[in-house]
């Protein structure tokens, strides 16, 4: 059967920002909305099941109610703990199933857990969380078109997706962690809150990307002109009072200048060392790893990251193989009469503009 799963992270959009900085609170309902609308959206592309992510707000369950569904619709027997090990765990279990595509709608902390798991199915990311350079701002009806071409496999996927980069974290040589976006070398040593905000205490970011559209830490590398990126290349930043500033938007709604002693441009498989220690690391704007005094920390650029859904090639790309016509006879269409018909039915509009061009004196 023709599958997509769907993680949806009923806690993003929700965290300690809203306090500190100015983020808007994105309500589960609202995300039950856009499932619905997703739901939808996969059952005209074609799509036969859709396996859910339970969640403790559930929003697959309520995303069901009310709609007439010709798709059959499943939950994933997975153990609800109410953290980020949720969508991990819903990932692999997915990948495992042979879905075709995954949904995701969280933020960049959401994608990053489900990257860790989610091997080399496509996933289609909805922003619905506080920093969202990952995910799109996208309708939940147009994902859900574009998620189900790709399930479908209607166009080869490679043809309408791109493997995105991500940040190693390795322990000694070896892989304990990832980032998508960028990581922040963090001079503190609780969690506490996960997320961050102070960007006084930051003593180094890694970015595997760094556009000036972006928010977040992420935002300081963008907002230098002079670390413009390739599409196979990062950039390693150190903070400190440096010879310049630049101004982030670092927050929701919080700028800040940032100073920078030196940055550098990394390319594919290039490693940075973690130098100050002890201290936290920061994956994707949330506190996650500890960094002791004795242990040998570095963050490398891959270019071993999931593989994202390009919504409008795919659309696109299907429009072009005729995937949404449909012929009402057994007669094929005369294309080359639709294209002509187009042409004629420019002329009475001419005719109109020209009339009321006359009737104002122009």
């Amino acid at each position: 059967m023709v599958t997509v799963g769907i993680i949806a992270n009923p806690a993003s959009g929700k965290d300690i920002r809203r306090l500190v900085a100015h983020g808007s609170v994105f309500d589960n309902n609202e995300k039950v909305n856009i499932v619905r609308r997703t739901l939808l959206g996969l059952q005209a592309a074609g799509v036969e099941q859709v396996v859910f992510m339970p969640d403790y707000f559930g929003i697959g369950r309520k995303a069901v109610e009310g709609l007439r569904l010709d798709l059959s619709v499943s939950y994933l027997d997975l153990l609800v703990r109410g953290d980020q090990q949720d969508s991990t765990d819903a990932a692999r279990l997915m990948a495992a199933q042979g879905v075709g595509c995954i949904i995701t709608l969280g933020g960049d902390g959401t994608n990053r857990t489900v990257a860790k798991t989610c091997g080399d199915v496509p996933l289609v990311p909805i922003s619905t969380g506080t920093n969202n350079v990952f995910p799109y701002m996208i309708e939940g009806t147009i994902a859900g078109l574009a998620a189900g071409i790709v399930a479908r496999r209607v166009i080869p996927v490679e043809k309408v997706t791109r493997r995105a980069k991500r940040l190693d974290i390795l322990h000694a040589g070896e892989l304990i962690d990832i980032a998508l976006v960028d990581v922040v070398v963090y001079d503190d040593i609780f969690i506490a809150s996960r997320a961050i905000w102070d960007v006084s205490k930051a003593r180094a970011i890694i970015l595997s990307r760094a556009e000036p559209g972006n928010i977040g830490l992420s935002s300081v590398g963008g907002s230098l002109y002079c670390a413009e990126l390739g599409a196979q290349q990062g950039v390693y930043l150190e903070l400190g009072q440096g010879s310049f500033k630049v101004t982030a938007p670092i927050a929701p709604g919080l700028i800040d200048q940032v100073g920078i002693v030196g940055y550098r441009r990394l390319a594919i498989g290039d490693t940075v060392e973690v130098k100050a220690k002890p201290s936290l690391l920061a994956l994707d704007g949330e506190r996650e790893v500890q960094v002791r005094p004795e242990m040998q920390v570095s963050v490398r650029l891959s270019d071993k990251g999931p593989l994202v859904v390009d919504v409008g090639k795919a659309l696109h790309e299907a429009t072009q193989c005729n995937f949404f016509t449909q012929e009402a006879s057994d007669a094929p269409i005369n294309r080359s009469c639709l294209l002509l018909d187009a042409r004629v039915c420019l002329v009475p509009c001419v005719w109109f503009l020209e009339k009321e061009s006359q009737s104002h004196g122009a």
